[in-house]
């Protein structure tokens, strides 16, 4: 067993460069923020990873590429020995990354004007690509249910207005486990929205991104898995990027197992102009999937950690603040609404007071306000710096 350091910190700035989570002039920011804002990771790739891309960089051949069985087997042994989901391989798609198998989708299986039903507050790119493609914006706000003033806020899907929602929809954008408020749903929620968009003839496309980051008590159903029916109107959108902070490689894997809305899809992609996958792509998901496992589990205790830090610190330092506790992903949504600051003056607080760099809650549509997004897939002294100058900056409001 191999013992992964967590907490070394990594210079993400020039001469290593490109990222745009350490560069505040590109938005804007001021040059002191702490970033803690896009969703990827301040920790490097796995060792046999990066191994692994040192080899494809020594060899010097960076030629067009191609999925091989070997590639697809550590797919495969994946998703069965972690989710107990057998895929087949006529089933894969590969594109650069979820966010544009969503947009082909969307184009591939809806009428320009047709309802694509979302929750929020969710991802913000789902509601960028309804209204990029066209498409008519169909929202069924979560419920929060705000807790006592311990914490404990949770969020709910609304039925009844689901289905009101999915009758108007061809299509809905399920986020499991759900960003920015990390629930993982239950069965039960996923059997319940399953039936609805069945009964209205929706599809859905289920962005699973984040399902290899889930905490103790919790567990990640593939919702084309939970039923035949629903595998038969599903896209599963995955990829290694989250997991093993493999972003900047442009590759997920996407899983239809019903032919029609299979080829549909890759008439769409053809469409594009896209084709081959990148070579380095494919092989770092291959290593990660071969050989990812026991860095990953130790990765989400790591999290875990954090998480605790971030609830203990605001109970009982910042209680105006309180945690959603997450149930899955490495994003921390924090309700900021007892500091009493309207959406422009906490946006500008967290920016210029905390001096943090934060993804503001109204990114997040319906039911963002008065919310902060922290990324929290950092060094703990990171997350210790970060809670400390929030606490010194609502100290200074009296």
């Amino acid at each position: 067993m191999s013992d992964f350091n967590f907490d070394r910190l990594v210079d993400r700035h020039i001469p290593y460069g490109y990222s745009i989570k350490h560069d505040p002039a590109s938005r804007k920011k001021p040059a002191d923020v702490l970033p803690m804002w896009v969703a990827d990771m301040d920790f490097p790739a796995p060792p046999r990873v990066l191994d692994v891309l040192a080899d494809r960089v020594k060899h010097g051949i960076f030629g067009y590429s191609e999925p091989d069985a070997p590639y697809f087997a550590a797919v495969q042994e994946w998703f069965e020995k972690r989710f107990g989901w057998q895929v087949n391989r006529e089933w894969l798609s590969i594109t650069p990354g979820v966010v544009t198998a969503i947009y082909i989708a969307i184009r591939a299986l809806t009428k320009p004007g047709g309802g694509v039903l979302i929750q929020q507050p969710v991802y913000y790119p789902f509601e960028s690509a309804i209204k990029d493609t066209k498409r008519k914006l169909l929202v069924s706000e979560l419920v929060y249910d705000k807790g006592n003033d311990d914490g404990g806020g949770y969020y709910r899907v609304d039925f009844a207005d689901f289905e009101e929602k999915a009758k108007q929809a061809e299509m809905f954008i399920l986020c499991n486990p759900h960003n920015p408020v990390g629930r993982v749903w239950t069965r039960d929620e996923l059997l319940r929205m399953g039936e609805i968009c069945l009964r209205h003839g929706v599809t859905v496309v289920s962005d699973e991104i984040h399902q290899d980051f889930i905490y103790k008590g919790h567990k990640h159903l593939v919702f084309s898995n939970l039923d035949k029916r629903f595998a038969d109107i599903t896209l599963t959108c995955t990829a290694p990027s989250k997991t093993f902070n493999l972003a900047g490689l442009q590759l997920a894997n996407i899983f239809i197992s019903n032919k029609a809305i299979r080829n549909a899809f890759a008439g769409e992609y053809a469409s594009v102009g896209l084709s081959q996958p990148p070579l380095m792509g494919l092989a770092a998901c291959q290593a990660a999937y071969e050989s990812g496992a026991e860095w990953l589990d130790q990765l989400i205790n790591y999290l875990d950690g954090n998480m605790s830090l971030i609830g203990d610190f605001l109970r009982t330092r910042i209680p105006k603040i309180k945690l959603i506790k997450p149930e899955g992903t490495y994003l921390a949504w924090l309700d900021c609404a007892g500091i009493g600051l309207s959406v422009c003056g906490l946006n500008d607080f967290i920016t210029n007071k905390a001096k943090l760099w934060l993804n503001n809650g109204p990114t997040f549509g319906l039911g963002g306000e008065g919310f902060q997004r922290m990324n929290a897939a950092c060094p703990r002294s990171t997350v210790k710096e970060a809670l400390e100058r929030l606490e010194s900056a609502v100290v200074g409001l009296g």
